[in-house]
């Protein structure tokens, strides 16, 4: 059985894709985000919860305030990118489940009324986001450089909230010269799916 998706837009999305390590100089434009936005935001999640925040950091300033909770190796390209996402989690997400969840709006109460509860929702709900913003990034003819080597309590402290978890930061642009590391192996699908 073959894939429906266009062999281009699987390669585009899948195969091609890397992590890239250094970007162009091309600026990444709003217009640009938003169109990623509006295409990713249509992945689903729990509840139709869509616990992601994106906060994009653009100037000088806070691009110097975020490179110093980096890992070293990941200072001098979060640096050069032409825009970085820190992507997170909102713990409160609950809030809007009348609106999202319209046929259900009490399952803000019933299911989310506590913090760990929402904790835990949140975080894989929008690490699914993430994985979606990720391939939309792709899908606009960008590359991604995510990335997870950084001080998560200092990046929630310099920019977010204590209902916001940093999830990674994401640096998004046109790939540089000599943007990608060897494509690492993978694991082949006998070694990842049993049957029961």
């Amino acid at each position: 059985m073959s894939l429906v998706l266009d062999p281009a837009a699987q390669d585009l999305l899948f195969r091609e894709a890397r992590t890239a390590n250094t970007f162009t100089d091309e600026p990444v434009t709003d217009e640009q985000v938003q169109a990623i936005y509006d295409l990713v935001k249509y992945g689903p999640t729990a509840f139709n919860q869509s616990p992601l925040r994106i906060t994009l950091v653009r100037s000088a300033e806070a691009r110097e305030r975020l490179v110093k909770h980096m890992a070293e190796g990941n200072q001098p390209k979060t640096a050069t990118a032409p825009l970085v996402a820190i992507l997170s989690a909102d713990n409160e997400f609950h809030e809007e489940l009348p609106a999202l969840f319209p046929h259900f709006p009490a399952a803000k109460d019933v299911f989310f009324s506590e913090r760990p509860a929402r904790e835990g929702a949140a975080a894989l709900n929008a690490a699914l986001q993430a994985a979606y913003f990720i391939v939309g990034v792709r899908a606009a003819g960008l590359a991604a450089g995510p990335m997870t080597g950084l001080d998560f309590a200092g990046v929630q402290k310099e920019f977010l909230d204590d209902d916001h978890t940093p999830l990674m930061v994401v640096n998004i642009g046109k790939p540089g010269e000599d943007a990608w590391f060897p494509r690492s192996p993978r694991l082949e699908y006998d070694e990842v799916v049993t049957t029961v």
